[in-house]
């Protein structure tokens, strides 16, 4: 067996694209989407149809009819996944409201909404949303109405612990972006899986809910090399960009050993971490704190390039 498939023996794999043909090809258990993933997708010949039919949908729908188009267009794209893939696609909520609970909440609605009128039942979708304080609380009271979350932009054991306790079904820690972070601020470009920083984190968060009996899943994300994906092998679930995923099944070898599946029993906090600790705690990591902002402004940059796409289409 190549890497792929011995990787697939031991975590569930998912396609990190908006790509269609790309999932096709590495048959992956789920499918992963963004804002930049989408804006790249809107621009290749093969979505045009949905490009055009979300903005003829959202002509028809009323006021904000780019919004309204960017959803129903990233709505037209998830189904489509959702007819390759066994289980679920991500949809992500505007990044813009990462600070905003109830505004979260809506968005998040509506999307299912949308889902839920083509005929995609809402167990099939996962609602991406950045892991801020408002995010994860937004989170909180979706899954409580049975609509199921990937909290990402995650970077710090306080994040994964208030997603724990936000009940939260899967949170997508970032190893790349961690490991991008450290090699501006050390200088080093010599890490390897044994000691790459984004690596220890994600282990370290796999270990904290596993000894603790927390059901949320660990999806490993924004890999940088199939040496980090390995070292992360036997993770709940691992989202791959597709070169990695061709690389990966390019290799005949012998798949790294990857994370123990043996962890001691811990009891869970006494008192869920607080909102003034979250912050707190976040504050204190330049790295989370620097990479989240970053992220989340980048997200927005390219919802205002998927917009401007569909500006430009009318």
């Amino acid at each position: 067996m190549n890497k792929l498939e011995q990787l697939k023996q031991r975590s569930l794999v998912v396609a990190d694209t908006g790509d269609i043909e790309a999932i096709r090809r590495y048959h992956p258990q789920d499918a992963t989407t963004n804002p930049s993933l989408l804006f790249k997708a809107a621009q290749l010949p093969q979505y045009q149809q949905h490009l055009k039919g979300a903005l003829a949908w959202a002509e028809q729908s009323g006021n904000d009819v780019i919004a309204m188009a960017s959803m129903k267009l990233a709505v037209s794209i998830g189904k489509e996944i959702l007819q390759i893939v066994p289980g679920v696609v991500s949809t992500e909520v505007d990044a813009r409201l990462s600070f905003d609970t109830r505004a979260s909440v809506e968005y998040a609605r509506k999307l299912i909404a949308l889902y839920e009128q083509d005929g995609v039942a809402r167990d099939r979708v996962l609602i991406k949303l950045a892991s801020t304080w408002e995010g994860i609380a937004a989170a909180s009271v979706l899954e409580r109405e049975g609509i199921h979350c990937n909290l990402t932009l995650l970077f710090s054991q306080c994040q994964a612990v208030a997603c724990a306790e936000a009940g939260v079904t899967l949170i997508s820690p970032f190893v790349g972006r961690i490991l991008d972070w450290y090699k501006a601020s050390t200088g080093r470009d010599d890490y390897t899986a044994a000691d790459d920083p984004g690596v220890l984190s994600v282990a370290s968060i796999y270990e904290y809910y596993k000894s603790r009996g927390y059901p949320t899943i660990v999806m490993g994300a924004s890999f940088r090399n199939t040496g980090e994906i390995e070292a992360l092998a036997g993770c709940d679930k691992l989202t791959i960009s597709p070169q990695l995923l061709q690389e990966l099944q390019d290799d005949e070898g012998e798949l790294a050993e990857g994370l123990g599946s043996d962890v001691t029993p811990q009891p869970k906090p006494a008192v869920p971490l607080t909102e003034s600790e979250f912050r707190y705690q976040l504050n204190a990591d330049a790295m989370a704190t620097e990479k989240l902002a970053e992220g989340i402004r980048n997200f927005v940059a390219d919802q205002l390039k998927l917009e401007q796409l569909l500006q430009e289409a009318r």
